[in-house]
């Protein structure tokens, strides 16, 4: 299930980036608004999320995909170990997520983020479905960390 979790995530994150930046031409059309709190930008993160740890060089850029990788790698491997549904889709989520920025770093050298969250003049965060699916997938470890890893050890 977590692979399968993955990989829709995958998809769901590039193809609404690749919809967003070529066929709807955010880049042209920038800001626009879907809401009171929610407009669409474009955003390139060269760094990871919340725009922390910002990479200026491509040593920087290469580092933060081989990171990335290898989490995933690690994280795929305990996909294919865990016999808990809320485990495997929490990782799912974030591998599918991780993978889906590593695209973008190889393909354009950073990652597009184009959903902003703001209040009036202050915007809390620029993200793509993919920092979505892996703040989701953090917080499914922490509920199954915290609530289920419990109930499975009784």
């Amino acid at each position: 299930m977590g692979l399968a979790v993955a990989l829709l995530t995958l998809v769901l994150d590039q193809a609404s980036k690749l919809y967003t930046f070529f066929i709807f031409d955010l880049p042209v059309k920038e800001p626009v608004a879907l809401g009171p709190l929610v407009n669409l930008i474009v955003v390139w993160n060269r760094g990871i999320s919340y725009g922390l740890f910002q990479q200026s060089t491509e040593f920087g850029r290469w580092m933060l995909i081989v990171v990335s990788i290898i989490a995933s790698i690690g994280l795929t491997v305990w996909i294919t170990r865990t016999r808990g549904k809320v485990l495997a889709a929490s990782l799912g989520l974030i591998v599918g997520g991780a993978i889906g920025n590593v695209i973008d770093r190889l393909l354009y050298g950073a990652v597009f983020d184009f959903i902003q969250l703001h209040a009036g003049t202050y915007s809390w965060y620029v993200f793509n479905v993919a920092d979505a699916a892996i703040v989701a997938g953090v917080l499914g470890l922490l509920y199954d960390s915290f609530f289920l890893e419990k109930r499975r050890a009784r």
